[in-house]
């Protein structure tokens, strides 16, 4: 027997291509929206800490950013309803970004000045990816992700290594520079040795002899090669995961370029790939 929808079904339905189907016009034009809303949202957030503007439109901006607060609230709930699995959405990176932007309004009845971490919001703009149909340009992350795990034990190493350093060199400053040069502490003088090595450099704490000069210049030298240490390495298994992947760009049937690598068929004819890779041309 044919299933015939209820009302509710189609509703939801609907409301689940409005929502969710960044392809078709009604989905765009909500998501364009949605985004206009979220930049003006950043907007009154960022012009009411600033004095001058609270003060002269104080209620403007609580009863904007309350309007804008429901608006997010009964999106949220609306993408709850028309999903059929609810708890994918909730568990998921968006699901859990858009909770997030609705909290700060609401936290503000008990931690005031909480409304000031409605800038989360921002995150939200992530979803211009889809809607400018720029995936493609998230799938890369999958590379970058892949380096950092292959090089973390690396950078760990150069991490902990980098400290030892800071304490060792922090130390011996204070034993040359002592006390009465601001150097008060062995704590301080880590934080001067850190600061001197990132090339920050804050300036409230400064070698005064020859010999502290001397180290703290051996410091700063040292930090331009720190710097480009972490970079190297996480470049190099860039590198190595571009050579190692046996992939092509192109679908061996009807020569579409494929953005996802990882994609077990072509999007344009349907041809399933060996083992679920895609092929790269070197």
């Amino acid at each position: 027997m044919k299933h015939i929808k209820s009302k509710y079904e189609i509703l939801r339905q609907k409301i689940y291509i409005v929502i969710y189907g960044s392809g078709t016009i009604a989905g765009k034009t909500f998501d364009l929206l949605l985004l206009a809303v979220i930049l003006l949202s950043v907007l009154l957030i960022m012009m009411q800490s600033v004095v001058r503007y609270d003060k002269l439109h104080h209620d403007f901006f609580v009863v904007s950013e309350w309007i804008i607060t429901v608006f997010f609230t009964l999106e949220y709930i609306l993408r709850i309803i028309s999903n059929k699995k609810p708890l994918n959405y909730v568990f998921s990176f968006y699901g859990f970004v858009d909770l997030l932007s609705l909290l700060p309004m609401y936290l503000s009845f008990f931690f005031p000045g909480s409304e000031a971490l409605g800038v989360i919001r921002s995150l939200r703009l992530l979803r211009l990816f889809a809607i400018l149909d720029l995936i493609p340009v998230l799938n890369q992350s999958s590379h970058i992700k892949e380096s950092l795990r292959a090089s973390a034990n690396k950078i760990v190493v150069f991490v902990y290594f980098i400290l030892v350093m800071s304490v060792i060199l922090g130390t011996i400053m204070f034993v040359i520079e002592g006390r009465h040069n601001g150097f008060t502490n062995i704590p301080n003088s880590i934080y001067w040795c850190i600061v001197t090595m990132t090339t920050v450099g804050y300036g409230d704490i400064a070698p005064i002899t020859p010999i502290g000069k001397a180290i703290a210049s051996f410091i700063m030298i040292m930090g331009y090669g720190i710097i480009a240490v972490p970079t190297g390495i996480v470049t190099a298994e860039l590198s190595r995961n571009r050579r190692t992947k046996n992939v092509k760009n192109n679908c061996p049937r009807c020569k579409t370029f494929i953005y996802n690598e990882f994609a077990n068929y072509c999007y344009n004819c349907g041809e399933k790939f060996i083992d679920g890779e895609v092929k790269i041309d070197e």
